[in-house]
């Protein structure tokens, strides 16, 4: 059994518990890409053995995008996605395409209704029209309609949305039990293009030492009550999807572009968590309370970067007149010395701490790429992580006691399985980070084991690699109705609390926060509605954890296709990168400019036959001896793209590589 990977029609791969295989010519049979299938292997000749399907356990692909033809009485649909060569029809007694005001020629969304099988067509219904082929950004339509992500909101959400007033002085004069924190000085900190604010930082001098952090999160809860027309569309949801060139958001804009955002210088309804923190960066009391709030200032993760590397005077910073520049500043130095602390404290509890690195395509107003920004950890997003983490630890410590009586979705991470540590370890060992000793502890996960292998992958050729191979041997992240803590943070208890805007589960939170606090009638919770919610929680959980899986891979194909898109512009130009992934079939190499990944097939390396290692994730030439490994570095020429998959052909750079020239023509 394993997962089908289709890269381009009569070319596909199963990666299976035994490894991966190419599929055989034709063994593809009913197969999509991305289906669960039973497969054989089988030889045809020397080499590796290849696959043939034998059945389809799980279809991954419910509905595609494509062109809307008419066949005689039958309606036709031909997938944009070249890897989908299979014939779709529209039966006629289905009305879908003149309910929808279909026309031939059209881009439309379909919804599989009957797969195909090897002799038979397979039958699906429109579920909406999305207009004209000249007019659209086709590959990124089909990564939405591939995810089945949602674009349009119910006409009853759209109408309570407007119906939503801003009654915020009225909710300060009918709830006492709601505390006036508008004196207090809190900010907002995002990157600068960010639209929605939902989340600030406060932080005081404790008296007799340490500091008292606060974080208040937009409080969603108010506005959006259990078993509403908006609650309904964002449990349909679970999540916003930030793609590379729009958001399709989980809420109405009325609620996260507006009510809900914390925007500097308006009264917010907010729900607030304080932690105390002691000189050695360890919580030592916290508190909840439903609140009110004034942010004094918005800024930017650039803006706190260089006031606290002395590059930016604090007295420049946007803010208003009741925050003077010097308590700015020193709010700003106080969350500095916190996350640092926190920082050492996570780390000293067995917290894992991976390296990623964010690199974004930037588009012009018509959607064109124009160029790349890279965002890594600085101290002003750190600052911000850290904070956040301590409310969302805090707030599950409070809630996960009473995880039987109130519903809320806690988020869990497992230790990973010995055999996917295994499998790892080999390619650890060939790039040389592994001591001697060393291996058991790993396969145990111990996490000061990932530590030691992390910091010495650092700033080394080998820290992509290193960082990617262990982020595959750990096991996803998930939401359970149940507190069974978080393995890569060392967290007893976590659960999501900070950003209710784009995720439902955090709503949950929220609601049975204000349960605990003593608030339940703000978050709309009698018993009833608990008892139901309750019952409801372990599919609810399910579902977000599904949906934000598809988020996530909607918003990577869509940096993908526009990545694609930029490089296609450097056809013929040569880069330098490094090897971050190594299969049967070539080579993935991330270049050190963009992080554009792209494909270096085994026929670019030179007219010899290559022994793949499969443990330790190796290419050897068999004439030539010659090893192609992980955390390699090469030079390579672009040698195609194919946008419409968001794909990247490179062939071997010839010569010195222009990596100066490369970097200010891209950038």
């Amino acid at each position: 059994m394993g997962t089908l990977h289709v890269a381009r029609p009569g070319s596909a791969t199963v990666e299976t518990a035994e490894g991966t295989f190419l599929v055989a010519r034709g063994g593809l049979r009913e197969g999509m890409d991305g289906d669960e299938a039973t497969v054989t292997l089988v030889r045809r000749g020397p080499g590796e053995p290849q696959a043939v399907v034998q059945g389809v356990l799980r279809r991954a692909c419910e509905r595609f995008v494509g062109t809307f033809e008419w066949a005689g009485p039958l309606g036709a649909v031909v997938a944009l996605d070249e890897r989908i060569r299979r014939d779709f029809f529209v039966l006629p007694d289905d009305k879908t395409p003149e309910r929808l005001h279909v026309s031939e020629g059209d881009v439309v969304e379909a919804c599989i209704l009957t797969y195909p099988a090897r002799r038979e067509a397979g039958v699906v219904t429109l579920e909406r029209r999305i207009g004209r082929p000249e007019g659209l950004d086709l590959p990124i339509e089909c990564v939405i309609a591939s995810n089945g992500l949602a674009t349009h909101f119910g006409q009853a959400a759209l109408e309570q949305a407007e119906q939503i007033h801003d009654d915020v002085a009225e909710t300060i004069a009918a709830e006492p039990k709601r505390h006036d924190l508008r004196e207090l000085l809190c900010v907002t900190i995002d990157p600068a293009t960010a639209r929605d604010f939902d989340d600030a930082v406060s932080c005081e001098r404790r008296e007799g030492g340490g500091w008292r952090l606060g974080v208040h999160i937009a409080d969603v809860s108010h506005y959006v009550r259990p078993g509403s027309p908006i609650d309904l569309d964002a449990r349909v949801r679970t999540c916003s999807a930030y793609l590379v060139d729009r958001v399709l958001p989980m809420l109405p804009e009325r609620l996260c572009d507006d009510l809900c955002s914390l925007v500097a210088g308006r009264d917010r309804l907010a729900m607030s968590v304080f932690a105390d923190i002691d000189e050695g960066g360890e919580v030592v009391g916290h508190a909840a309370w439903c609140s009110t709030i004034h942010s004094k200032a918005r800024l930017s993760y650039d803006q706190v970067d260089a006031v606290l590397e002395g590059a930016f005077p604090a007295a420049e910073l946007p803010h208003e007149p009741e925050a003077s520049a010097q308590d700015l500043e020193e709010l700003l130095r106080m969350l500095d010395e916190v996350a640092r602390l926190r920082r050492h404290v996570r780390r000293e509890r067995g917290a894992v701490d991976f390296e990623t690195v964010e690199a974004k395509v930037e588009l012009d107003g018509e959607g064109v790429p124009t160029g790349v920004s890279v965002r890594e950890r600085t101290r002003a997003t750190s600052l911000v992580e850290e904070a956040m983490l301590v409310a969302n630890e805090v707030v599950a410590q409070m809630l996960a006691p009473h995880a039987e009586e109130v519903p809320c979705a806690f988020r869990v991470h497992e230790r990973p399985a010995p055999d996917s540590m295994g499998q790892a370890l080999l390619a650890l060992r060939e790039l040389d980070l592994l001591e001697p000793g060393e291996y058991e502890r790993l396969r145990a996960a111990d996490p000061f084991a990932l530590q030691d292998v992390l910091e010495r992958a650092s700033s080394t050729s080998a820290e992509v690699p290193a960082n990617s191979l262990l982020l595959r041997a750990q096991k996803r992240a998930v939401y359970l109705p149940r507190n069974d803590g978080h393995y890569a943070l060392g967290a007893s208890a976590y659960c999501h609390f900070t950003s209710p805007i784009r995720r439902y589960p955090d709503v949950t939170v929220h609601r049975a926060l204000k349960v605990h606090i003593g608030m339940a009638a703000d978050a709309g919770f009698d018993v009833r509605a608990r008892r139901a919610e309750l019952a409801a929680m372990p599919q609810l959980c399910r579902t977000c954890s599904e949906r934000e899986r598809a988020a996530d891979a909607a918003a990577r194909e869509s940096q993908r296709v526009k990545m694609a898109q930029l490089m296609e512009q450097h056809v013929g130009e040569s880069f330098s990168g490094v090897v971050v992934g190594v299969e049967r079939f070539g080579l993935f190499v991330r270049l050190d400019v963009t992080c554009a990944e792209g494909l270096l097939p085994i026929r670019a390396l030179g007219d010899e036959w290559f022994a793949y290692d499969e443990g330790t994730m190796c290419l050897t030439g068999e004439s030539t001896g010659r090893r192609w490994h992980l955390g390699r570095r090469v030079a390579v020429t672009v040698a195609g793209c194919k946008p419409e998959k968001g794909q990247i052909d490179f062939t071997l750079a010839r010569g010195a590589c222009p990596q100066a020239a490369a970097r200010k023509d891209v950038q």
